[in-house]
């Protein structure tokens, strides 16, 4: 049985591990030997813990023989991606000049999982500084879509998403400025959450250790797994307020209603440019069955979307072009070239036009916000167009620009710092597709409440067998 223990969720090995049905190093076991068998072709876990995570599950066992009270992820393995904080290995966000820059702390949320019960069994790849969409870094190389090998895995969290969606974890920490916790998800057939703004805190001791004004606004650390109500175990377990993270929040947040149908809103079709038909068709299919299971589901369009996504562009660049010479000086040629890229199109803003733009942001936040009143979520695609081929990215300008039309729905959480969950609901060409389940601040549960029924009608079947 152990053979087959990668193949369970994070929710089922932890009620098998307090039955007593299976060890925790039995689990360990398992995953570890996964990781063997395929992360060679996936290239998803960079850096290993093998020899800690067999003492630490050596340690669940015997808590659990000894009739101590179990945490919720009591003996589950995880893994975290390589730009949080996991005491004793490096963060090394992708890039060569962080190889050997070791953390002696763990970060806010590995300390939180790690109170939970889990056991940290490797470290996952990401791109340079988490900055492309294409999980590629200069340091550990490409990482290959399980799916199909010659497309991306998403980024930056794609060492994440290839590595649960192929079996070798059943939960791991990523997080997401720009659709980075969505997009690999997506793109690999998993689940996740871009939680609301603060309500999971964020913290480093590898410098920088402050965020510009854009991460403060956009950046923020969430859970990823092959199941929404793992995700949503992993989310209770490391969100609320923490003294290292000075904005993170005690919220109290809103779960779906029982009283009455959920009142959804669905965009089959994205503003902005092209709409995959595909794509459109899962996300059409989504709303049918929401709407056969009895809630009121309506065609909608947020207010001026367009505008969401010039003015996450606008914010991010306006930061990261301050910081380009820092960042020239440790990113690698292609995560340099998306930037200039990214450059060429949102030139660098002064000072009078960053606060006109943030004056705006929040006059956009307001409309959205009264929009959401009648709404309790809206329901789209993640990507508007198919997941690309290793490299496409970076091609030329012209290829750049069609990447952002590809990741446009995610964007406007970010930018308004509102959650959003997604939920793999059917496959299109062969590659599987994430429905996008977004609202308005703090209504992070009921995002999760809606995925989680999307996810028990159309989830996908997962870990599969990378192809190659």
């Amino acid at each position: 049985m152990s053979d087959e223990l990668w193949r369970k969720t994070a929710r089922q090995l932890a009620e098998m591990i307090a039955r007593g049905d299976v060890s925790s190093r039995e689990v360990v076991d398992s995953h570890l030997a996964r990781i063997d068998a395929v992360n060679p072709r996936l290239n998803a876990i960079v850096h290993r813990l093998d020899d800690q995570a067999r003492i630490e599950a050596d340690r669940a066992d015997a808590a659990r023989r000894s009739g101590d009270s179990l945490a919720p992820l009591h003996g589950v393995p995880c893994t975290v991606k390589e730009n949080i904080d996991l005491a004793g290995t490096p963060t090394t966000n992708a890039v060569p000049a962080l190889a050997h820059a070791i953390s002696s702390s763990d970060a806010p949320i590995v300390e939180r999982i790690r109170r939970a019960g889990a056991i940290p069994i490797g470290r996952t790849n990401l791109p340079d500084m988490g900055l492309r969409i294409h999980t590629d870094s200069s340091l550990h190389g490409l990482t290959r879509n399980p799916w199909d090998h010659d497309r991306t895995a998403g980024g930056s969290s794609g060492g994440e998403a290839a590595a649960l969606a192929s079996g070798m974890s059943p939960i791991g920490l990523g997080n997401d400025i720009g659709g980075s916790l969505r997009n690999p998800a997506h793109c690999c057939g998993v689940a996740s959450i871009k939680p609301t703004q603060g309500v999971v805190p964020w913290a480093t001791e590898i410098p920088p250790t402050a965020l510009g004004l854009a991460s403060q606004l956009m950046l923020v650390d969430g859970v990823m797994a092959r199941r929404i109500d793992d995700v949503r175990v992993g989310f209770d377990a490391i969100r609320g307020a923490h003294s290292r993270d000075p904005y993170s929040v005690p919220a109290d947040l809103a779960e779906a209603p029982s009283d009455r149908p959920w009142r959804i809103a669905v965009m089959t079709e994205v503003p902005g440019g092209r709409t995959d038909p595909g794509i459109s068709s899962v996300v059409r299919a989504t709303a049918d069955m929401l709407s056969n299971l009895g809630h009121d589901v309506v065609e909608a369009i947020p207010p001026r979307f367009d505008a969401t996504v010039e003015m996450w562009s606008a914010t991010l660049n306006a930061e990261l072009s301050v910081m380009q010479p820092l960042l020239d000086g440790v990113l690698g040629q292609d995560a340099r070239q998306f930037l200039e890229y990214g450059r060429q199109k949102f030139p660098q803003l002064d000072q009078s036009a960053v606060t006109f733009l943030h004056a705006q942001r929040h006059e956009l936040a307001r409309e959205w916000s009264e929009w959401f009143v009648k709404f309790d979520v809206l329901v789209s695609p993640t990507w508007a167009l198919p997941a690309f081929t290793h490299g496409f990215d970076v091609q030329d300008l012209a290829s750049a620009e069609v990447v952002l039309e590809t990741f446009r729905p995610v964007l406007a959480a970010n930018l308004f710092g509102s959650p959003a969950a997604v939920v793999p609901a059917g496959i299109s060409e062969g590659l599987p597709v994430g429905v996008h389940v977004s609202s308005w601040r703090y209504r992070d549960l009921l995002c999760l409440d809606v995925a989680s029924v999307i996810d028990q009608h159309l989830g996908l079947a997962t870990p599969i067998e990378p192809t190659w």
